[in-house]
C-alpha cells in the first residue's frame, strides 16, 4: 500500500519528518524517501530500498544532509519516490499513495504528446513520475491534480512540496486517508494519525474525498472543497492500520474489538480460550473473547526483535519461511486446549495452513479459526493491499475454479454469506487448511463496527461492489472539467 508524512514548521523540521515517516513503516516494504526544502539550499532528497532493511537504519546516518522547515517522507510499496520536478508551476517534489491500473495507457498517451519518462527501472514505469507529468499539464496545481483524478483508474492521494508550502490532495473518492495535525511550531499531514502523539501534534481533522489544501507553518487554506461521494477502504480498519491510528476519527483498535465482539456473541462454538494471530488479529480476538465469554491468552507470539514487520516478502518460498519464523507457539498454553484463533483475513491460505499445523504439533486439541472479514473473493483494483499479481492467488478463486471449472463463475453466490455456494467454499477452505472449524465475519458486522453508512465504505474485495465507481468518477469529471 504505502504511507506518507509531511510537515512545515517555523523551525527545522528534519527530526519530526524522520520519525513521522517512520511511523508509516508498517504500510510498505519496498522503497522509502525523504525530501526537504530550504530557501537557501533548495531541495535535498534521499531514496533507499527497504527490501533488506528498515527505514530508520537506512536514513538515520544521513539526517545531517537534510535541512529546511518543510519536508515530505514516504514509505512505498511501489516506486522510488519522491520525484523532484522543475516545471511551469515551479520547482516541487511529489509523493503518492496510489494504485494506477491504467498506468501504461497514460504513459503511452504522454509519450505521444512528446513528453518523456526518465524514472524507468527493469521496464517498470514510475507511477509517481506519471502523476507529476499529469500535474504539469494543468494551469495550476489544483488544475493539474484534477487532471490526475480524471485520468487515473484506481486511486491516488498525494503530497506536493513546493517553495510556498505543502499541498495535500486526497483521492477523489477518499479510498486512502490523509489527516491533519497541529502543534505550536507548525502543521503536519500523514496517512497514519499514530504518527502524531509522540511528536506532540494534535489531530485536527481528515481531508475529505477530493479535497485539496495548501499548508503553511501557521495554518492551511482549502484550495478545493471536499465532495460528498466517499468509498473509504474497509481494510484500513481490518488490516492495514496501526491500532492507535484513526481514520475519520474512528479508531482502528476500537473497530477491531467491536468487530470481534459481534462475532463472539453470534458464535456458539465451545472453546477453552481465544488467541489473536499477531498483529492485526489481536484486537479482534480481544473483542471475540469478551463477546464469547472465554479468556484471552497468548498461545502464539510474534518474535518482534528481528521480525517486527507484518508485511512479508514477495517471493513465495521466502514468504513461507518468514511466516513460520516470526510466529512462535507456546506449548504450555496450547496443550490439550480447544482454541479459537482470530486473524484479519485469508488471502492465499499458505501461511495460516502452516501455522495451524504448528499449533497441532505443539499440543492444541482443536483449532477453530475466526476471520474478521468475509472471504476475499475479488482482487482489489483500488488499493494494493497484497503482492498478488492475479485473482488466482486467492484461495477462494482457486477453489471456485476447482468447483466450477471457471474461476469467474457464480462469484455473486460465492460471496453471499450463507448461500449453498458460500458454505461449500468455506468448508473446502477449512479442509485444505486442516482446521477444526472456520467462520468468516459478515459485511454487515464490519459496517456496524466501523459506524459509517455502507455506501461510504468500499467492500469490493468481499462482494464485488464498488458503489458505482464509474458513475462517481464520471460525475466528478464533469464537475471539474
Amino acid at each position: 500500500m504505502g504511507g506518507f508524512f509531511g510537515t512545515i514548521q517555523v523551525k527545522d523540521c528534519v527530526n519530526d519528518l524522520f520519525y513521522g515517516t517512520d511511523y508509516n513503516s508498517h504500510l510498505g516494504t519496498k522503497r522509502a524517501g525523504m525530501v526537504t526544502f530550504d530557501k537557501e539550499k533548495g531541495f535535498s532528497r534521499k531514496i533507499h530500498s527497504l527490501e533488506r532493511d528498515y527505514f530508520r537504519s537506512k536514513f538515520e546516518d544521513e539526517l545531517d544532509s537534510f535541512c529546511g522547515q518543510e519536508g515530505l517522507g514516504v514509505i512505498s510499496d511501489t516506486d522510488p519516490q519522491p520525484i523532484i520536478v522543475n516545471s511551469h508551476l515551479g520547482r516541487y517534489a511529489v509523493v503518492t499513495v496510489a494504485k494506477i491500473n491504467n498506468l501504461r495507457e497514460i504513459a503511452s498517451e504522454l509519450l505521444e504528446k512528446r513528453m518523456h519518462l526518465s524514472e524507468l527501472s527493469a521496464n517498470n514505469i514510475n507511477q509517481t513520475e506519471v502523476v507529476a507529468l499529469l500535474i504539469n499539464m494543468g494551469n495550476s496545481f489544483v488544475d493539474g491534480i484534477n487532471n490526475v483524478y480524471r485520468k487515473v483508474e484506481g486511486s491516488c492521494s498525494m503530497l506536493i512540496l513546493t517553495e510556498d508550502g505543502i499541498i495535500a490532495a486526497r483521492d477523489w473518492v477518499g479510498r486512502t486517508p490523509i489527516a491533519i495535525g497541529k502543534k505550536d511550531s507548525g502543521y503536519a499531514v500523514t496517512s497514519e494519525t499514530s504518527a502524531f502523539p509522540n511528536l506532540d501534534f494534535q489531530y485536527v481533522r481528515d481531508l475529505g474525498p477530493g479535497e485539496i489544501i495548501r499548508m503553511h507553518s501557521t495554518g492551511y487554506e482549502v484550495l478545493q472543497e471536499a465532495h460528498d461521494k466517499m468509498q473509504i477502504c474497509s481494510f484500513l480498519w481490518i488490516y492495514y492500520g496501526f491500532p492507535a491510528s484513526s481514520y475519520l476519527d474512528i479508531n482502528v483498535e476500537d473497530v477491531r474489538e467491536r468487530n470481534g465482539e459481534i462475532m463472539g456473541k453470534e458464535d456458539n462454538t465451545e472453546v477453552d480460550l481465544v488467541c489473536g494471530i499477531p498483529d492485526s488479529g489481536v484486537g479482534m480476538a480481544l473483542g471475540y473473547a469478551h463477546g464469547h465469554n472465554v479468556p484471552y491468552k497468548r498461545a502464539v507470539l510474534k518474535y518482534t526483535p528481528t521480525w517486527p514487520r507484518s508485511f512479508t516478502p514477495s517471493n513465495q518460498e521466502r514468504r513461507a519461511l518468514v511466516a513460520k519464523m516470526k510466529l512462535i507457539p507456546n506449548p504450555a498454553i496450547l496443550k490439550d486446549q480447544r482454541i479459537a484463533f482470530c486473524d484479519d483475513s485469508i488471502v492465499r491460505g499458505t501461511q495460516l495452513r502452516d501455522n495451524v499445523r504448528t499449533f497441532f504439533d505443539n499440543g492444541a486439541k482443536e483449532v477453530h479459526v475466526r476471520i474478521s472479514c468475509p472471504p476475499l473473493v475479488y482482487g482489489c483494483p483500488f488499493v494494493g493491499f497484497t503482492s498478488s499479481k492475479s485473482d488466482m492467488e486467492l484461495i477462494t478463486r482457486r477453489i471456485i475454479k476447482d468447483f466450477e471449472g471457471n474461476e469467474n463463475k457464480n462469484l455473486e453466490q460465492y460471496s453471499n454469506t450463507g448461500s449453498p455456494e458460500y458454505n461449500r467454499m468455506v468448508e473446502e477452505i477449512r479442509k485444505r487448511l486442516g482446521l477444526t472449524s472456520l467462520k468468516f465475519n459478515k459485511i454487515e458486522s464490519i459496517v456496524k463496527s466501523i459506524g459509517l453508512p455502507k455506501c461510504q465504505i468500499c467492500t469490493h474485495c468481499f462482494d464485488g461492489s464498488s458503489c458505482c465507481m464509474k458513475k462517481i468518477s464520471d460525475e466528478l469529471s464533469l464537475k471539474f472539467d
